[in-house]
């Protein structure tokens, strides 16, 4: 029994797919009532059973609420997933307050009121698995999407100190887990809050979100402290451990030659931070595909320069 939020595009409706393709009982929230009955649907195609309840997750009441209609309906509730996300891009002075404020109430309180609706009943059950959806950018921030970079460090330190917590009380059955997915084909960027006038695009290398999904599913099978998504990740975590200067200046660089377009203008907006999308319908992918060969070899260079610096730092010791 697994209860999704953010279940109407990106991770969270690859999620909810890939649980419903191992016959799973889904609940699903997210705001957009069409795009979530869409995927309800879609999950109960494929076999699972499916019940759509819209949600905003920054509101603690209708998050207890979802957890209620999920245990009327199925009684337990074995996986919670946080799946739910927005961002802006913009320079720092430029963000609107409101629109800062509310991604920290997206991106972490939201997580919390999960945290806080999903806990109580696993440890009442003896059994469950919480899992947080952060990003790399909490252990690489990069330049315009501040407010993202510490939402996303912030629901890992929270990830953390559950567990602390968990262990400290002697509960052995539940378990909360991290996933720090790279750069993912999600509507995410297009959904963005944007002040920066140049269009956002997903950095290369991006990997298909059912990749996330499948990460998810098997951290449900055996669980696991933490995950990354993706190569490149994982090849940046090692750099920022061995190399964290040349990192930052390469991840800046990266960011401002390939996450904003040079070549396309985009007008002010703030995406959908404090309204759903207008679109109706939802998307797990963004349509980014096919940006990964030219990465590659960025990434190998990138990469190479790391162990430069590494074996540099270890001669001058």
């Amino acid at each position: 029994m697994v209860v999704v939020t953010g279940a109407s595009s990106g991770i969270g409706r690859a999620t909810a797919l890939a649980f419903a393709d191992r016959g799973c009982s889904l609940v699903l929230a997210a705001r957009r009532e069409t795009a979530l009955a869409e995927v309800a649907e879609e999950c109960t195609t494929r076999g699972g059973q499916a019940l759509a309840v819209p949600t905003d997750v920054t509101d603690p009441e209708a998050v207890q609420r979802l957890a209620g209609r999920t245990l009327d309906r199925f009684d337990r509730i074995d996986v919670w997933v946080n799946a739910a996300a927005v961002t802006v891009f913009s320079p720092f002075e430029d963000v609107p307050l409101e629109d800062f404020r509310r991604v920290l109430d997206v991106n972490v309180m939201g997580y919390v009121h999960g945290a806080r609706a999903a806990l109580p009943v696993m440890r009442g059950q003896r059994r469950g698995v919480l899992v947080n959806v952060s990003s790399i950018v909490a252990a690489i921030p990069q330049p315009y999407t501040h407010v993202y970079g510490m939402s996303k460090a912030a629901v890992r330190a929270l990830s953390t100190s559950l567990r602390q917590e968990l262990r400290v009380a002697g509960v052995r059955g539940v378990a909360v887990c991290s996933v720090l997915p790279a750069s993912i084909d999600t509507p995410l960027f297009q959904h963005a809050a944007n002040y920066t006038g140049r269009r956002a695009i997903a950095m290369p290398p991006v990997y298909p979100v059912e990749r996330v999904a499948r990460g998810i599913v098997n951290l449900v099978r055996l669980p696991r402290r933490e995950v990354v998504v993706g190569p490149m990740g994982r090849n940046l975590l090692m750099m920022a451990k061995l190399t964290p200067g040349l990192t930052e200046k390469l991840m800046a660089v990266q960011v401002n030659q390939t996450h904003l377009s040079r070549r396309q203008q985009a007008p002010h907006t703030a995406g959908n931070l404090h309204e759903p999308s207008a679109d109706g319908s939802g998307s797990a992918d963004g349509g980014w595909h096919g940006r990964r060969r030219t990465a590659v070899r960025r990434a190998a260079t990138v990469a190479l320069l790391a162990g430069a610096a590494a074996a540099s730092r270890r001669r001058t010791r």
